[in-house]
């Protein structure tokens, strides 16, 4: 068929039309933009340093220098030193305290610390009130970096999938962003890639792989008049589509704003430590006072300005930075690092509810499987011999187009390769007829020869004894004999079965597949990947029946993950506990309801998120343990009047920092060799 508009890519920049220019100039303009505010995140992280620089020197000099300084008049000289040190770094947790008690949220670690600092202060403890707020400025900053680190991380993962629209517009096509493209535009998609917009099919035929989003691991034919949804995989035609429907957002930017919004999820472990927090503050407050105000009033010889500074030490030994500041780190760096390793993970809550998975149930086509066709399995019969059936049959299907069609050439060509026979001349095809929703009839090499389904032989009145093979299957006749069937299945992904082996070293209970393939095809999968149980010819519904059924059957506070791809995942991926959808050519339906990204379809992506997330929890309660015990042990002690100042200090921003150097362990988990 003769095209009737050109597609011939204008390479010389002179010629290149006005509106691909604009499009080229917004995509400059958006990329200029991103790299003017991460030039402007770095320097705000340079400011940050050199404040923390300028502070440091002077807390040092004040230090080295503090009873020299302190023997000027009025120690105006060690005033002058070490409170500008202290308000560089000091200034924004003094600000936070006061803006939150201004809206009624007095009692957190920023109102401990000012609290504590502006009372060493007043006692003349300078040095340990600067001391408090420069090593909480550098734990703060630390943190600042590995958050930003894992945001790279993030983005720099979305640029692997770029969505892009070739819009046909006067015998010219144009590379544009698919948010430019206006509904009743033409788009032009061809072999391999996706559509980028739902529209309706004005010119072209192709096959169109749809089981990201339909889940049928048949192709499905499409020709003028067909409705496509984006997200279909074009196989083989160039087609033109007129859009129908407006393209609102990107895939790339949903996810990213999923992602970096992640926070919003919170895990429990989070969740507990805001609460511990919010108890845990007034109750050292109220300690403080006690130990400040009534030991000088009961104790004979006890002046309240020992004991105001003991009250002061208490409380910054007191100050839950440590937890505060390095659990919610621990699970960004966690999250972080899966980005890196193409997996987005919405939430902190599904690093622990990872942690808890003890079932894992599997989709099949485009999870487990290619949803690419090869033969599996050639079974003659009548005397006919294997090369035999293959040359005639790929003789037959020689000039059809169907995927079905080319796994069989292409397994006909491998056999005769293998053979040693690869000289031998191609079958000499004649008369060539199609019958759509039955099967091809063709000479070759002077034999009558029928390719097709079942309906196809009982047409014929071929004799045959089995009906009901199941899974995909091409009878062949040759010259009215039945000369056998060619069964054709869905390719297993590579590492499917690795996955679901190390998914039970990893302490999953049970494997579980879900399919609306028969039960022939899904018996074969299952078994050929260790799978424990599986059930097939499910429609969605019955899908989240299921679903339902072996959450029942979990064990107590034990969870169940679904793995899935297409549209018609989505309400199952809703339903479990934890959902991950294979992100790579999944719907975008199915990765808005997913709780977990699979960038790149790679199964073996599901046993490395419950690597990652065993890693990262461990990291987080070492936190909690390590900063609780070390606190609980200097509490006693400055109550006691055991630990001064800088043992304080030693116990709060000390533990932090550590917390915090812990916490980005998480942020640079690698996986081992």
């Amino acid at each position: 068929m003769a095209r009737k508009y050109d597609t011939t890519e204008k390479s010389d920049h002179e010629s290149m039309p006005c509106a691909q220019c604009a499009a080229i100039a917004d995509i400059t303009e958006n990329t200029r933009h991103a790299k003017a505010e991460q030039e402007e995140e770095h320097e705000g992280g340079k400011s940050e340093l050199i404040k923390i620089a300028v502070s440091g020197v002077l807390f040092l000099v004040g230090s080295i220098f503090h009873d020299q300084l302190h023997a000027t008049p009025y120690s105006i000289a060690e005033y002058a030193i070490l409170i500008p040190a202290y308000l560089i770094v000091g200034f924004p947790v003094l600000k936070g305290a006061a803006l939150n008690i201004i809206h009624g949220h007095a009692f957190n670690e920023m109102f401990l610390m000012s609290v504590a600092t502006l009372g060493a202060i007043a006692i003349h403890q300078i040095p340990e009130a600067v001391g408090v707020m420069l090593f909480y400025s550098i734990g703060e900053f630390l943190q600042d970096k590995a958050v930003d680190k894992s945001r790279r991380s993030i983005s720099e993962l979305m640029d692997l999938r770029p969505d892009f629209a070739r819009v046909v517009k006067e015998g010219e096509t144009k590379t544009i962003p698919p948010e430019s493209v206006e509904i009743g535009q033409l788009v032009e998609v061809r072999p391999g890639e996706r559509i980028p917009l739902d529209g309706e099919i004005v010119e072209g035929s192709s096959f169109v792989d749809t089981s990201s989003l339909t889940g049928e691991s048949v192709p499905r034919s499409v020709g003028p008049g067909s409705a496509v949804l984006a997200g279909y995989v074009n196989d083989n035609g160039c087609i033109l589509v007129r859009v129908t429907t407006e393209f609102s957002q990107s895939t790339v930017s949903r996810i990213l704003d999923l992602v970096e919004n992640a926070s919003a999820n919170k895990a429990p472990t989070e969740k507990f430590i805001t609460k511990f927090a919010s108890v845990y503050t007034p109750i050292i407050v109220a300690l403080a006072a006690i130990v400040a105000i009534v030991p000088p009033l009961v104790i004979s010889g006890a002046t309240f300005s020992e004991y105001i500074y003991r009250a002061l030490v208490l409380l910054v030994i007191s100050c839950p930075c440590a937890l505060v500041v390095s659990v919610p780190l621990g699970y960004f760096g966690g999250i972080g690092t899966a980005s890196r390793h193409k997996l987005l993970i919405k939430g902190a809550n599904y690093i622990d509810a990872l942690a808890k998975v003890e079932t894992v149930v599997f989709d099949k086509t485009g999870t487990l499987t290619k949803g690419v066709f090869e033969v599996s399995e050639v079974v003659p019969y009548n005397g006919f011999s294997k090369s035999e059936m293959l040359r005639y049959a790929a003789g037959a299907e020689s000039v059809s187009m169907h995927p079905i069609a080319r796994s069989i050439r292409e397994a006909a060509a491998s056999a005769t390769a293998n053979s040693g026979s690869a000289n031998n001349p191609p079958p000499v095809v004649k008369d060539s007829r199609e019958k759509k929703g039955f099967g091809v009839r063709a000479s070759v090499d002077g034999h009558d020869v029928l390719a097709g389904n079942d309906r196809m032989l009982h047409e014929k009145n071929v004799s045959h004894d089995r009906c009901d093979v199941g899974g995909t299957v091409v009878h062949v006749v040759i010259d009215g004999k039945y000369a056998g069937y060619i069964l054709i299945s869905d390719t297993v992904k590579e590492g499917a079965a690795e996955a679901i082996s190390e998914l039970k070293r990893l302490g999953v209970r049970k494997t579980v597949m879900l399919t609306g393939d028969d039960e022939t095809v899904a018996s074969r999968v299952a078994s050929g990947l260790g799978i424990d149980e599986y059930y097939a010819g499910l429609l969605p519904q019955d899908k989240v029946e299921k679903l339902e059924l072996l959450k029942k059957q979990a064990s107590q506070g034990k969870k169940v993950a679904f793995v899935g791809d297409g549209m018609n995942d989505a309400p199952v991926l809703v339903s479990s506990d934890v959902g991950f959808a294979m992100g790579g050519l999944g719907s975008d339906a199915a990765i808005e309801a997913a709780d977990l990204v699979v960038m790149d379809d790679d199964i073996g992506r599901i046993p490395m998120a419950l690597r990652i997330s065993n890693y990262t929890r461990s990291i987080v309660w070492q936190n909690v343990v390590f900063a609780l015990s070390v606190k609980a042990i200097f509490i006693l002690l400055g109550s006691a009047g055991k630990a001064d100042m800088w043992e304080a200090v030693v116990a709060d921003v000390g533990v932090s920092l550590l917390a915090v150097l812990n916490s980005l362990r998480a942020a640079n988990y690698k996986e081992k060799a």
